[in-house]
């Protein structure tokens, strides 16, 4: 199960007649690079508001080579998941993280295993790092159009989450997930990013 769950690039575009019953099985796609106007359309269709709607730039690789992965391993692992949800505090310190590798289940993922997200901040699932502070990981982030830039000051609470058009409904219920924990904030004021992957992940092969 672990091998399912924990979705690098290198599973989306399985070779084997079985990987591919379960890809299909768990509502996946191939894995390719989409123009801005697909992005929009699908961006439409999973209702992500354009204030709201960015893409993760490929540069991001080049962050990620430079964690150290003798004492970072892990951390690096976890940031390169196709489906995250990060929880930044106003101060752009990572409190809360969400991602594939942790969740379990089949054929869909289960987001609120352990009832993680029945509370806001969510309860533990991935373990929290240091390794990109807000402040470094919107160096990655493009608006796509319409988008409102992040600035700091204004939000209590930064989201920012992972979605794709190959993960297809794992990613759809990923989103849906996090659209119900934000009602549980109350009054606290929360800004959530949506950033698509899809490209970002299909320069990869």
């Amino acid at each position: 199960m672990k091998k399912i769950t924990c979705l690098l690039l290198g599973l989306s575009l399985a070779l084997c007649s079985c990987s591919r019953i379960i890809f299909r099985m768990m509502g996946l796609h191939e894995n390719k690079i989409l123009d801005q106007k697909t992005i929009l359309a699908y961006s439409e269709k999973n209702k992500i508001p354009a204030a709201d709607n960015f893409r993760l730039d490929t540069t991001y690789l080049r962050f990620l080579k430079t964690v150290d992965t003798l004492r970072f391993a892990a951390e690096r692992k976890n940031h390169y998941q196709p489906l995250q949800a990060l929880y930044y505090d106003g101060n752009g310190t990572l409190r809360a993280f969400i991602i594939n590798c942790y969740t379990g289940g089949f054929p869909n993922l289960k987001w609120n295993r352990g009832k993680v997200l029945d509370t806001f901040l969510p309860g533990p699932q991935a373990p929290l790092d240091s390794i990109l502070p807000l402040y470094e990981h919107l160096k990655y982030l493009k608006p796509l159009p319409g988008a409102q830039r992040f600035s700091y000051g204004q939000n209590e609470y930064i989201i920012i989450v992972y979605w794709s058009h190959f993960m297809g409904r794992q990613g759809r219920r990923l989103i849906e997930a996090i659209k119900k924990n934000v009602k549980l904030a109350g009054n606290k004021k929360v800004r959530v990013i949506y950033v698509n992957t899809d490209n970002f992940f299909a320069k990869l092969n």
